[in-house]
């Protein structure tokens, strides 16, 4: 008996440590091309924890690692909401292709703490209808009559969410999360209020009464936790601070024309005594992923950023999530050897990287149910090949979701354009996709890498930059000829005019971005 009890407890321990939500539903009228992304709301990377496929019955399933229990954002057709998911629970979500997400159903045991939270949202947005005339004149008033006014806006909102967990009984921690975003979202009414008054009082040193500020403070009782858990916190205290960082940045940045606005950040929260290093580690965090990494950042300025990640963050969760965002925005760094990974061939053979060894070669990551990789890039990406084919090679890595998908793609698409056609088993989950930092948002992606196997270039996304045809050339002792220069993708004479027309779509693509958590 003893025996089955700790297996039992043993069990029950493994569930509830457990970091994986299974996730599964149907969407009806669902798009096949169309896929479901699930990232953390409350972390600064902004990375997709998962990239599910849409079957053409418009069910679904997949599971990822959540790295805690909280509030997730789920996209879908360009559509966005929040979601509350624990780690071992089991997501069932459906919906109708035409709402969805913004309108979502949940059974299982993910139910009442998404009941709890929609409903609580829905009376929000009803009540915030309500008030809008309440809140208008509220804003004209003194200090004094303005919190009063707002309490009891906050006491009504706050009875609600009483009202609801006796309906629904959720978990005390999206209970607390509810609430701590209630206080976000008050003290962004605060800071209206103050910039408004600040501003009509035409005295650039105003300052509230200690009315106001008494009621500001008892609102960041839990300032550590809510600049955890909350992107609207941590918009409001850099709001707060933003008057004495422009200060700042003015006087030490003259004369400097390279310093980033991460290192004068970065030096400026050492002058604050106000903030933790929590707060300082997630403000920092979100200051250098909106300010200084993103794609075409230069060698130099991704090495002052790795430097300020690995010296000025103290929090080591931080640090790896700002590490992937660089990985996913920029590519890996230029120099190291390429990462070797798991791949096979379409008659199932297995596929080594550094088979390419001696010669250099260009990995070119691409998946089905990316348009863009059969209306523009493939016409492109043939004259690259035919172009630069005898002194390099090409291996097109695709990352559907099965086997069977790669090879009906491959064959379809990259027919007569010489290369290896290679499946990464799991797709977006694959052992080659994690390494190489590969996204659904970074699709269809190039990355060179020379004979001696070492990363040659940044990730691209575009085959019409000019930065990469200089790579090429300059990989393979080819030049590639010049031609009209809005093209940016340089090739031989005589080209198809379809092929420039593409070549042209393809240079004028937006570079797209990491979602980011609303």
């Amino acid at each position: 008996m003893k025996k089955y009890l700790l297996l039992f407890i043993i069990a029950v321990f493994a569930v509830s440590c457990s970091k994986k939500v299974e996730v599964k539903g149907k969407i009806t009228g669902a798009s096949p091309l169309e896929r479901i992304e699930f990232i953390e709301a409350s972390g600064v990377a902004t990375l997709p924890l998962a990239n599910i496929g849409v079957k053409n019955d418009g069910t679904f399933s997949g599971s990822f690692e959540a790295p805690k229990n909280g509030m997730y954002l789920i996209n879908y057709a360009g559509k966005q909401n929040l979601v509350y998911l624990k780690g071992g629970q089991t997501l069932e979500i459906s919906g109708n292709g035409m709402t969805f997400p913004s309108e979502y159903v949940i059974t299982g045991d993910a139910k009442k703490n998404n009941d709890f939270f929609m409903a609580t949202q829905k009376y929000l947005g009803e009540y915030g209808q309500k008030v809008n005339t309440t809140m208008s004149e509220l804003m004209t008033k003194d200090d004094k009559a303005f919190v009063a006014g707002v309490q009891k806006i906050e006491k009504n909102i706050s009875d609600n969410i009483d009202q609801n967990v006796k309906k629904f009984n959720p978990d005390n921690e999206i209970v607390e999360w509810k609430k701590n975003d209630l206080s976000a979202t008050i003290l962004s009414i605060l800071m209206q209020y103050e910039m408004r008054q600040k501003q009509f009082s035409g005295n650039p040193s105003f300052k509230p009464s200690k009315v106001f500020t008494d009621y500001e403070n008892k609102l960041q009782e839990n300032k550590d936790v809510m600049v955890k858990e909350n992107p609207f916190y941590r918009q409001y205290l850099l709001t707060k601070i933003s008057p004495d960082f422009q200060k700042y940045a003015e006087a030490n940045s003259k004369g400097k024309t390279d310093i980033t606005t991460s290192e004068l950040f970065s030096q400026y929260l050492k002058t604050d005594k106000n903030l933790s290093d929590t707060a300082k580690d997630y403000l920092l965090a979100f200051v250098m992923a909106q300010s200084d990494i993103h794609p075409g950042t230069p060698a130099k300025t991704s090495d002052k950023i790795k430097k300020i990640i690995d010296t000025e963050i103290k929090d080591a969760t931080i640090k790896a999530d700002l590490a992937k965002i660089q990985t996913a925005v920029i590519g890996l760094k230029v120099g190291e050897v390429a990462p070797e990974a798991s791949l096979i061939k379409q008659d199932g053979k297995s596929y080594k990287l550094s088979e390419n060894k001696g010669k250099p070669y260009m990995l070119c990551f691409y998946a089905s149910w990316n348009p863009y990789i059969a209306e523009s890039t493939v016409p492109v990406l043939k004259e690259v090949v035919n172009f630069y084919k005898s002194k390099m090679n090409f291996v097109f890595v695709n990352v559907d979701d099965t086997k069977d998908q790669f090879i009906k793609t491959s064959n379809a698409m990259f027919k007569g354009i010489p290369g290896t056609n290679v499946y990464a088993e799991g797709g977006l989950n694959s052992d080659i996709a994690k390494k190489y930092g590969i996204y659904g948002f970074k699709l269809p992606n190039f990355v060179i890498v020379d004979k001696d196997g070492k990363i040659a270039s940044r990730s691209f996304v575009n085959l019409g930059e000019q930065e990469l045809v200089t790579i090429l050339d300059k990989q393979t002792g080819l030049s590639a000829p010049k031609v009209d220069p809005n093209v940016q993708l340089q090739q031989g004479a005589g080209m198809d005019p379809a092929v420039v027309e593409a070549q042209q779509a393809a240079a004028q693509k937006q570079v797209p971005q990491p979602a980011q958590a609303k």
